[in-house]
């Protein structure tokens, strides 16, 4: 598989508080990573970093080969190529399902409306949500809404799907339904980074894992050696703290 990021260096900074410390990784087309670690650890600084959202302070974030964390980067075109899902969904009231996904195809893309229409109704399917299609997000559990901000990240066909822990919002009983739909998505060969407090799917569904602390990547590498058998003192430390991974 070619590698389609590669991330050299990273550093941010919030005034005097260096919350990314020079973090490198890279990630192959294909292959979906997690990046766990404790609140606050500077895994959602990561992400927001990488589609600019945030942007680093120094360091290379190379997309097919292409640094884009310099001056002259389109951040419009690098925001369509990563696919962004947020905690907490950022639908567009106003705008039925429907709207909501052809949103980007129409703005960023600048596709045509049919085309537009065409691709976000298949990707709605995709998640499973087509019966919806013409409802508004207020009518919609939070699982349903979370399904659709993931149906709107593919409509844009993204090289990569940025998931900024996805289903820390919902209720314990609609997290499987987001979870699934994930795990459909790795399975197909999507591309992405995953930033979750949800063990069992970074270790189960995750091709590699990163763990991130004060920081600092303090570990990383295959999802299952990770897990069984970390060779760090706090990666194991902090594994401890879930069920079933002692």
């Amino acid at each position: 598989m070619s590698t389609i990021l590669e991330v050299k260096n990273l550093t941010k900074k919030f005034d005097d508080n260096e919350v990314l410390k020079d973090v490198s990784f890279e990630l192959k087309k294909g292959e979906t990573l997690a990046v766990i670690g404790s609140s606050g650890s500077g895994k959602s600084t990561l992400l927001r970093c990488l589609n600019h959202l945030s942007p680093p302070d120094s360091g290379q974030i190379l997309l097919e080969g292409i640094n884009i964390n310099t001056p002259e980067t389109d951040i419009n075109r690098v925001r369509a190529d990563m696919g962004f899902v947020f905690q907490d969904f950022n639908l567009f009231t106003h705008l039925t399902i429907l709207e909501n996904v052809m949103f980007g195809p129409l703005r960023v893309r600048r596709w045509s409306k049919d085309k537009a229409r065409q691709i976000a109704t298949a990707e709605i399917k995709t998640v499973g949500m087509l019966d919806k299609i013409d409802s508004y997000p207020a009518q919609l559990s939070g699982g349903q809404q979370q399904r659709i901000s993931i149906a709107r990240a593919l409509a844009l066909k993204p090289k990569l799907i940025l998931f900024d822990e996805p289903t820390s919002a919902l209720d314990p009983e609609l997290t499987g339904e987001v979870l699934s739909v994930m795990t459909d998505l790795a399975h197909s060969g999507m591309t992405a980074i995953v930033v979750t407090h949800e063990m069992g799917f970074a270790r189960s569904v995750a091709d590699k894992v990163i763990f991130i602390d004060q920081g600092l990547i303090v570990e990383q590498g295959p999802s299952k050696t990770l897990f069984s058998a970390p060779q760090h003192e706090r990666t194991k430390l902090f594994l401890k703290n879930f069920s079933g991974l002692e």
